[in-house]
């Protein structure tokens, strides 16, 4: 067995001898003495010293990110992936190639009697935990803090308990890419709490899915408090949560406060239930772009009371979809407080609402813009209390300070904020060009990705791999050259075909200064602080490193040393860009809510983040 694994490495390997080969037309001595010449890093060493005609310093930052995969690994995994045989050994690919990709959480059939302490703990899967389990409480305490990518199964947990109590207090903040799911939890159980607190606060691309949760309790409560505040992106799914519950109070507070773009979908939610008393409050404020989906919503129920307080508050457009909600219930008492006062508008609709239900009474309060009641409770029992439509714009947008700024602002001796351009991406580096090159890249071929990084449907990572195909895919805009490069020759080819093969690559050094106030030391204007076209790339989310890189024309392009403002000692060298024409910009783009006025009025500046870069021409 080992004798056929080593005879199998040796084709590749000698294939992958004459490739490097043939491209040495520098000496070995461009890599340090220790690392091969036939490492990932080495080849894009030369690479450099092929295509960019400059004397100009590599670039360590770009370099940092090439792969870290051995000759031989190299050789290896090349080989699997023009077999189409990577999933065959994916964890060890992961772990060699230092992508992101899930762990492997298999099936659990243990049980566990007893009361049980999860204190900083991490990925597990909890199938039939807690089932049948009489009273006893189950605490998960600063479970997977700051972990990069985290996967966590609740299947079947405390189903048919008595009396059990779940706490998940400060579970996954500031982690990366957080996927949970909770299917069949506490089905059939009586009485007892589940609560979660400060749960997936600052993490990147949360999803979280609560599948049957909860269904055929009686009087069991559940407590959502500061839920995924301030995160990034991600949905949350809360299917059939709560069916033919009997006296179940759920209540969400602090649910998605200052969030960006995340969905939240409610389907089948306290449906037949039987006097339920559902809250939202502080609901969604202050996010960026919400959408929150209620399907058949408290259908059927009886006596049922459900309060939106302060919901979507100050959020920034959004969209809410009410539909078939309240549909055949029994006395349904609903009030909608302070709901939807957005910064920009939003939409909200409401479509079948409260259709053949007897006796509900519907209290809007400050409701606000831009709503449609369509099919809304054609039944004269139903009543509109105190329904106050807003005309326009109540709460002005919160920007970070610093995220953008004018061209003014970079001036020696000026103080000013430096918003957070720390990385919140998981770590990952590319894939050496003749490994990426044989992997499929396209919406189209999302079955095959899935195949290879072992993607289930509706999963974490089919989104994640899905968003960034589409952005890939997109129309470029009005002048705008684009591509997605997997691999630093990509990158290196793109830029200088757009700039030229005398180019320099920059990036802000560090994050020192990041959230705070920094004075601003010697500028330097690149290209003499002429206007000249540059090349920026992004990263974009992905199993291995991805960036997105533009041309961006009409820009002119800064360094700065960057001061602590009391010590006045250097702390950071930032580099920043200065979008000239802004014609093409949203008017509702951040950049014109921090500093006024609109498109094409105003130049645009902002700091280069942390892995981002920007290229010009060489001085």
């Amino acid at each position: 067995m080992e004798q056929h694994k080593q005879q199998t490495l040796v084709t590749p390997l000698v294939s992958l001898f004459f490739i490097l080969l043939s491209s040495l037309n520098v000496t070995f001595a461009t890599s340090s003495p220790e690392e091969s010449p036939f490492t990932p890093k080495a080849h894009l060493i030369r690479y450099w010293n092929k295509a960019v005609q400059n004397d100009s310093e590599k670039p360590s930052f770009l370099l940092s990110k090439a792969s870290p995969l051995s000759a031989v690994d190299s050789a290896a995994f090349a080989e699997l992936a023009a077999q189409n045989a990577l999933s065959t050994r994916l964890q060890e690919f992961c772990s060699s190639a230092n992508l992101l990709c899930f762990p492997d959480v298999g099936q659990s059939l243990e049980n566990h009697d007893g009361d049980t302490n999860f204190t900083a703990y991490s990925t597990k899967n909890f199938t039939n935990y807690g089932t049948a389990r009489w009273a006893g409480v189950d605490s998960f305490k600063n479970y997977s803090v700051g972990d990069t990518s985290q996967v966590d199964s609740f299947r079947r947990y405390s189903r048919d308990s008595v009396n059990h109590t779940e706490d998940f207090n400060s579970y996954g903040p500031e982690a990366n890419l957080v996927d949970q799911s909770f299917n069949s939890y506490a089905t059939g159980a009586v009485a007892g709490t589940g609560e979660f607190k400060n749960y997936a606060d600052y993490v990147n691309v949360p999803n979280l899915r609560f599948n049957s949760y909860s269904d055929d309790s009686t009087e069991r409560a559940h407590a959502f408090t500061a839920y995924s505040e301030y995160a990034n992106a991600g949905d949350q799914s809360f299917t059939s949560y709560s069916k033919h519950g009997n006296g179940a109070p759920n209540e969400f507070t602090g649910y998605g406060t200052d969030a960006n773009s995340v969905g939240s979908a409610f389907t089948g939610y306290s449906e037949a239930v039987n006097g339920a008393d559902d809250k939202f409050n502080n609901y969604g404020n202050n996010q960026n772009n919400p959408q929150n989906k209620f399907k058949s919503y408290g259908d059927s129920g009886n006596a049922a009371v459900e309060t939106f307080i302060s919901y979507r508050d100050s959020a920034n457009v959004g969209d809410d979809s009410f539909q078939s909600y309240a549909k055949n219930s029994d006395g349904e008492k609903v009030n909608f407080a302070n709901y939807g006062k957005s910064f920009e508008v939003g939409s909200d609709k409401f479509t079948g609402y409260g259709k053949g239900a007897r006796g509900e009474s519907v209290g809007f309060k400050i409701y606000g813009v831009n709503n449609s009641f369509s099919d809304y409770a054609k039944n004269e029992s139903i009543t509109f209390k105190g329904y106050t439509k807003l005309s326009g714009s109540l709460v002005k947008r919160r920007v970070e300070p610093g995220k953008f700024f004018r061209e003014s602002m970079l001036k020696k001796g000026i103080v000013m904020p430096m918003p957070d351009i720390q990385d919140k991406m998981p770590k990952r580096s590319f894939l050496p060009r003749f490994i990426s090159s044989k992997l499929p890249f396209a919406t189209s071929k999302i079955y095959e990705l899935k195949r290879i990084f072992q993607a289930p449907d509706n999963s974490t990572m089919e989104k994640i791999m899905l968003d960034a195909l589409r952005e890939c895919e997109r129309t470029p805009s009005a002048g705008e050259t684009k591509r997605c490069v997997a691999s630093a020759e990509d990158m290196i080819d793109f830029a200088t075909s757009v700039l030229g093969a005398n180019v320099v690559v920059r990036t802000t050094d560090n994050v020192n200064g990041s959230s705070h106030d920094v004075l601003i030391g010697s500028v330097k204007g690149i290209n003499g602080g002429n206007v000249t076209k540059s090349v920026s790339c992004h990263q974009s989310l992905f199993p291995y490193l991805l960036y997105y890189c533009h041309s961006v024309p009409k820009v002119r392009v800064y360094e700065a040393d960057l001061l602590d403002p009391i010590s006045k000692a250097k702390i950071n060298h930032g580099v920043a860009i200065c979008h000239l024409d802004t014609s093409a910009w949203s008017p509702t783009h951040g950049a014109f809510v921090a500093l006024g006025s609109g498109p094409g009025r105003i130049e645009v500046c902002h700091w280069i983040f942390q892995n981002d870069m920007t290229w010009s021409v060489a001085d």
